[in-house]
Formats: structure tokens, C-alpha cells, sequence
């Protein structure tokens, strides 16, 4: 792990430093992560939607052609990642609760050994 200080400017931008820059193949864009009081910038993968298929497949159900059936999935394609998104941290959500709520109730079900005389 390598650290290094970075100024913020007045408009709130930073500058990445080229040897960081360089070495995670960075271009115009970073996906910027807020986590345990962090952010973790990552580099943007150039990735086609998981469900490119199922989309085509619809739209064209649908009776889309040519150009309207291009721009029609530009549009729903869009919507994809920020819904997985949303998913996503719904999920992480409801996992923090149920783990701070947990109570082991193995004792319960099965009782002490002692108790039960085994």
C-alpha cells in the first residue's frame, strides 16, 4: 500500500497523480465510492450490460426497429446500472440491520447439555 497526500482545491477538485494515474489505466471518468468514512476511487470499466440480450429481446418484442429500437436501448441500458446499484445497497442495508439485530437462539432450540442431562 502505497499513501500520499493530495490538496483539495477550492472548487473541490484534486489532482491524481500520474504514477497513479498511469498505473490503473484511468481516463476521463472514475466511479468515486463512499464507504467506513472513505472514498475509493476505482477505475471505469468499459463493461456492456449483463442484460443486453433480455433488453434487445424485449424491445424487439415490442416491435422496435432501426433507429428507434437503437435509441429505445441506449435509454433502457442507462436505467440498468443505477438499478443494480439501488439493489445493491439495499441488500448491504438489510444485511447491517439483520446482523446488529442477530440473536443466536441455538440455546433455545436445543438447550443447555447440562440441563438436558446428556
Amino acid at each position: 500500500m502505497e499513501k500520499r497526500r493530495i490538496r483539495i482545491s477550492s472548487k473541490r477538485q484534486i489532482t491524481i497523480p500520474a504514477k497513479y494515474f498511469d498505473a490503473l489505466g484511468l481516463s476521463k471518468e472514475v466511479d468515486c465510492i463512499y464507504a467506513n468514512d472513505m472514498l475509493i476511487l476505482t477505475p471505469v470499466k468499459a463493461e456492456e450490460s449483463v442484460f443486453s440480450e433480455e433488453i434487445l429481446s424485449d424491445l424487439i418484442e415490442k416491435g422496435y426497429t432501426g433507429e428507434k429500437l437503437l435509441a429505445e436501448f441506449k435509454r433502457v441500458n442507462r436505467k440498468v446500472r443505477p438499478a443494480v446499484e439501488k439493489l445493491i445497497e439495499e441488500a448491504d442495508a438489510l444485511a447491517r440491520e439483520a446482523s446488529t439485530d442477530y440473536v443466536d437462539r441455538t440455546d433455545d432450540i436445543f438447550g443447555d447439555s447440562d440441563e438436558t442431562g446428556a
